[in-house]
């Protein structure tokens, strides 16, 4: 299965998420930044509201696209302790790392979401949506932290990830909706015709509902 682009698979995921459509107990949740976009899709056609919640991979020594963990805005660090142990990460790295995204992370919350108050999700059905999952850290570190805001139901919306990674994921949250399990996974974007890079302005404005401009 592949994907158009994001706003194709936002709105596949949509339709299997059709009953949760005009519920006035539901927000949905983008992992910026691209991931915003398919949430984008799925607030719009369920009229749900829209909503940022930021995590932010912690990348391995001289390859920072290979996750060994992730960090999210409340602090939470989820770390693959085996996987650092096995490239000989440093503990000095790991703490410098998660300094430094948890830094980025206030300044993408101060950029996106300007004067908007955060959201409150107790007792909420918290739709998280992302635009893809690969080693599933930065999801998982993202939805233990939504837990500790105690929502009613927490659902996992994503159009692809690996079969091993969404077994694991799935285990914790409420619901997961996965549309395309592939036996063979390279990367998300293997999966998209378009999978160009999402900048802050385009969060920002579909986070205002309006229409991001692109260049």
């Amino acid at each position: 299965m592949i994907f158009e682009d994001r706003n194709e698979a936002g709105r596949a995921l949509a339709r299997e998420l059709s009953a949760f459509k005009q519920r006035d107990d539901v927000i949905v949740m983008g992992i910026p930044r691209g991931g915003v976009v398919v949430a984008y899709e799925i607030a719009r056609l369920l009229d749900a509201p829209l909503d940022v919640y930021i995590t932010r991979k912690i990348g391995a020594p001289h390859n920072p696209e290979l996750a060994i963990g992730a960090v999210a805005s409340d602090g939470t660090l989820i770390l693959d302790h085996q996987l650092a142990k096995r490239l000989g990460v440093s503990q000095q790295y790991i703490d410098e790392e998660s300094e430094s995204q948890k830094r980025e992370i206030q300044r993408r919350i101060a950029e996106y979401r300007g004067d908007l108050p955060l959201p409150e999700l107790k007792g909420k059905v918290v739709i998280l949506a992302d635009d893809g999952v690969a080693t599933g850290a930065t999801t998982l570190a993202t939805i233990k932290a939504i837990r500790t805001q105690r929502p009613a139901e927490l659902v996992l919306a994503v159009p692809v990830g690996p079969r091993d990674t969404m077994k694991n994921l799935r285990k914790e949250v409420d619901q997961l909706f996965c549309l395309h399990t592939p036996e063979v996974f390279w990367a998300v974007g293997a999966f998209y015709n378009v999978f160009d890079q999402t900048s802050d302005e385009e969060v920002k404005a579909l986070l205002h509902r309006d229409e991001p401009q692109k260049n």
